[in-house]
């Protein structure tokens, strides 16, 4: 077992590599310097306070809540691929609650949005969630055409009954002062929602390692069947509880980015962040506490993009490639060492007869 960990981590080490030597050629290819767009990268995401506070922590936020709602689907078996949808209408709940509660005070108005668009959340997966009960179609396909849906009403939402008073701009007006959420000081852009999503990935993890129903949800993620058969446990019961928390966590994710970062709704609040949110979840092997971590570090790559593309003049998309490899990467490792973990046990039984 010790043999087969090690031969997967070294195969991980020379895919980053490689695919590290690979992004570089890419860009020496095109007549960019890769060490002068490496080092955008790392100032444009780590180099300074500023750039951890204001830029890698802030786009870490919505990635660490929507790889912790990815994270809790996948662990229950259920392949959740409507983060990005439920991350939308969480935003327009939040949105419509913190327009409608423009005189209210904070204490009040910053739970409400964020209770609305638990239940936006929730509901936009329930869909699914039933779809898979009932009529047994593979949430794989339900939750990626409902993410299609979720954005035609972000649309239709910010063109027609929320769009902004001289409906010039495809957004909503601007949300008070008291919808938004505090800032850890005056020099930086990182807001609450960042240690909301830091507790929340805690209280998941000690969830599903500490109490009866992490148990249960493992124990259907890892094999239905038996779950089902030998230890009696209600597995759509179970699934539907994992759907529908997801959702409601991608839903916050949502609320925070209007709250803390935005202020207003509008087309493209999303730059994609359920998709990229797969590959936090993976990279954390579906570990709560891990996809703080991983979440960090996707949030840093798309940071130092931005600051790639400015001052070395790298196409940011560069980025995109790196992330697609680390998802392949990741599959081929866990293909690699399943297939050895079969092979050892086979050695095991044919040693044993």
């Amino acid at each position: 077992m010790v043999d087969i960990r090690r031969r997967s981590h070294w195969l991980g080490v020379a895919l980053i590599v490689a695919l590290a030597l690979a992004a570089g050629a890419l860009l020496a290819a095109t007549g960019i310097s890769p060490l002068r767009a490496g080092q955008a990268l790392v100032s444009g995401s780590l180099g300074s306070w500023y750039a951890i506070g204001s830029g890698t922590l802030v786009r870490a936020t919505p990635l660490i809540l929507t790889g912790l709602s990815v994270a809790v689907s996948f662990r229950a078996g259920v392949f959740n691929i409507g983060a990005d949808g439920q991350f939308l209408v969480g935003a327009a709940a939040a949105t419509w609650v913190a327009l409608l509660c423009r005189t209210s005070a904070s204490w009040l108005v910053i739970p409400a949005l964020i209770g609305a668009s638990v239940l936006a959340g929730a509901a936009w997966a329930g869909i699914a969630a039933v779809l898979r009960t009932r009529f047994h179609v593979l949430e794989v396909i339900s939750t990626l055409m409902l993410n299609f849906v979720a954005s035609y009403l972000i649309s239709y939402l910010v063109r027609g009954p929320l769009q902004e008073p001289t409906h010039v701009y495809p957004q909503t007006s601007s949300i008070a002062d008291a919808a938004r959420l505090p800032r850890f000081g005056p020099t930086t852009r990182l807001h609450l929602g960042f240690a909301l999503a830091i507790a929340a990935c805690l209280l998941v993890w000690w969830t599903v390692r500490f109490t009866a129903a992490g148990f249960r949800l493992r124990l259907v993620g890892a094999n239905p069947d038996a779950a089902r058969s030998a230890a009696q446990i209600d597995v759509d019961r179970v699934t539907t509880n994992a759907f529908l928390l997801s959702g409601a966590i991608a839903g916050i994710a949502g609320a925070l980015e209007v709250s803390g970062v935005t202020f207003a709704l509008y087309e493209n609040i999303s730059p994609g962040y359920g998709y990229t949110a797969i590959a936090v979840a993976l990279l954390a092997r579906l570990d709560a506490g891990a996809v703080i971590a991983t979440g960090i570090l996707f949030g840093a790559l798309e940071t130092g993009a931005s600051a790639m593309q400015r001052d070395a003049g790298a196409p940011s998309v560069i980025v995109s490639i790196i992330e697609a490899g680390i998802i392949l990467a990741l599959v081929a490792v866990e293909r690699v060492r399943f297939a050895a973990m079969l092979n050892s046990g086979s050695e095991h039984s044919v040693g044993a007869e």
